[in-house]
């Protein structure tokens, strides 16, 4: 099933856009990137079988910040099929996670100790 994407990537330059655009062109199931938005800060890759989250992984590691903006069905109209990640409201309110507070202490080794007495001041030292 083809999908559209949109990821805003911070791009302060033209070589950090062109960056963006060859780590998106080079993901496995992109037919198609462009960039879009005023400031031309988001990219819009359509592909078959792309995953969003891969390749927004990747151009965090590659070019700077990248979120999600919106992912949908390609070919319909604006709205039509896209979800937007803003708008959805995930109220999952998951346990804490409680570790237990005890200590197992492991026992200390015993160490003899054994002094030598035997002191020669005449001796050398070095040796």
């Amino acid at each position: 099933m083809k999908q559209t994407m949109v990821i805003k990537v911070y791009m302060n330059k033209h070589k950090s856009r062109s960056k963006a655009l060859k780590v998106a062109v080079g993901f496995s199931g992109v037919e198609s990137v462009a960039l879009k938005g005023d400031d031309m800060s988001q990219i819009e890759v359509t592909g078959d079988g792309v995953d969003a989250v891969a390749l927004t992984t990747s151009l965090r590691k590659k070019v700077g910040y990248a979120e999600v903006v919106s992912v949908g069905a390609a070919g319909a109209g604006a709205g039509a099929g896209e979800q937007s990640m803003d708008d959805e409201k995930i109220e999952a309110n998951p346990e804490p996670v409680v570790w237990p507070n005890y200590h197992v202490a492991a026992p200390l080794p015993h160490y003899d100790v054994c002094v030598v007495r035997d002191y020669d001041p005449y001796s050398c030292s070095i040796l």
